[in-house]
């Protein structure tokens, strides 16, 4: 229903409602959060704010790993991905300010037309004309102010989004480095056996041809020998596809790295002391848990721009311009024109169509709530499952390091008494045999440690910074 309004009535219905909005404004969640983490902290972990968390890399003082960050974040597929995101919700948010704005046009035309003998006497004529359009809707009832502050929001979340994926990103580029230089240990160990078993391989032989035992013994020590052997393989192509991983994370080809990668090293060794802050700090750190919120906020913009269809539409316009039948007289004062229009529109009957669409809207917000305390309910876990895990997993280095220092200790004891005929050669393999395993599993969680640390950092949303990543 459009219906002109007389100039009085349009200025008091813009005085009564140009400052109302619509729907509901926004307010954050409460959220409570326990003062204090479940999990005790050991020696070497405080609950101090973390004030390195944006490039706790660099706690690991390893050349080698901040270049790889450095890499990943310039290179990294998934980044780029984020980025054109993010550009994406900022072009659209003005796309949205711009509805608040009048719009304005130039027309020109010119044409010229003959009439029939028969009905218009057969005369030519012609017709010159230039104009501005301008049309504006005025925002009455705040549903484009809804839409743009929706807008806003959702390029906030994409803000966000975007550096959930530098989180991410930053940790698995450290777990993949230290994956390597992991499998870089164990290759080495695996080495080290290989070449100690060979020597007892070698004193077997020179005992059964001095008969001083038997072809079991040798057969024995072969069988440890080749079997050692045969693991160095499966490390090297496990170590060759971590290398393909991380040449991926970086945005580069397989082997892209292999260079920079081709020295063995071992694996980052942690700091002596961690800093973890307090339960409200990774909530107020991690990208997930504000982009939840940031969604939240956008949704329930939403419902007022569907609560302000209920309300009236009112639409200024007009135009000024020039017509003429001449084109020389097109420029003068006699050929100016001017238009102007008030008109209103209100549904009033739609079948409970918008009743419907704000009941969706406010639907999907409580949706979105349910989904921002799911969020921080996860980076809680997340916490406190990281600091359970590197906690105990230094426990378990501590004791496997003791347990190498004895396997040590029993296996060259029990080469040197089988060389001097005081014991069976199953004792030497069986101690051998357990000192490689005890090598292997304390390379293991060497490495371990330092990833537990790495997705501890992970957890507490560490990773970026106000400003610089956005």
């Amino acid at each position: 229903m459009n219906t002109p309004l007389t100039q009085p009535a349009v200025f008091g219905l813009i005085i009564m409602t140009g400052c109302m909005t619509v729907g509901p404004d926004y307010k954050k969640p409460a959220t409570i959060t326990p003062a204090t983490w479940n999990s005790q902290l050991q020696d070497g972990v405080n609950a101090e704010p973390n004030e390195s968390l944006a490039h706790w890399w660099e706690v690991l003082n390893d050349a080698t790993l901040t270049n790889l960050i450095e890499q990943a974040r310039a290179g990294n597929r998934d980044v780029r991905q984020a980025e054109a995101r993010l550009h994406e919700s900022r072009a659209q948010r003005g796309v949205t300010k711009a509805d608040l704005f009048p719009t304005l046009s130039a027309n020109g035309s010119a044409s010229r037309a003959r009439s029939s003998k028969e009905a218009g006497g057969g005369t030519t004529g012609n017709s010159f004309a230039n104009s501005f359009d301008a049309s504006w809707e005025l925002d009455l009832f705040g549903g484009k102010r809804r839409a743009l502050e929706a807008a806003t929001a959702t390029v906030q979340a994409s803000e966000e989004d975007l550096r959930d994926v530098l989180v991410s990103l930053f940790a698995e580029v450290a777990l993949n480095y230290v994956e390597i230089r992991s499998y870089q240990t164990r290759v080495s160990i695996a080495e080290a056996s290989l070449k100690a078993q060979t020597e007892t391989y070698e004193i077997t032989q020179w005992r059964r041809e001095a008969g001083l035992t038997t072809q079991l013994d040798v057969d024995q020590a072969r069988r440890s020998l080749e079997t050692t052997r045969a693991e160095i393989p499966s490390l090297r192509t496990s170590l060759e596809q971590a290398k393909h991983q991380l040449a991926v994370l970086t945005g580069q080809p397989p082997g892209a790295l292999n260079g920079l990668l081709a020295e063995a090293k071992p694996v980052p060794v942690i700091p002596s002391e961690v800093a973890v802050g307090v339960p409200a700090d990774s909530l107020r750190q991690r990208p997930d848990v504000r982009r939840a919120e940031r969604k939240l906020a956008a949704q329930t913009a939403q419902i007022g721009v569907a609560e302000a269809e209920r309300y009236p539409k009112l639409t200024l316009s007009g135009s000024i311009g020039l017509e003429a039948l001449e084109y020389s007289n097109l420029y003068t004062a006699s050929a100016r024109t001017a238009q102007g229009l008030v008109s209103a529109a209100w549904k009033l009957f739609d079948g409970g169509r918008i009743r419907q669409q704000v009941a969706v809207e406010t639907a999907k917000q409580d949706e979105l709530l349910s989904a921002y305390d799911a969020a921080v309910l996860t980076a809680l876990k997340d916490v406190e499952n990281a600091l359970v895990a590197y906690a105990n997993e230094q426990n378990r280095r501590e004791a496997l390091a003791e347990a190498v220092k004895s396997g040590q200790s029993a296996f060259d004891l029990a080469r040197q008494q089988y060389t001097a005929g005081l014991v069976d050669f199953q004792t030497v393999l069986d101690t051998q045999r357990s000192l490689l395993s005890v090598q292997e599993q304390l390379a293991i969680s060497d490495a371990e440690v330092t990833s537990n640390l790495i997705r501890l950092y992970k957890a507490l949303g560490g990773g970026w910074t106000s400003g610089k990543e956005s």
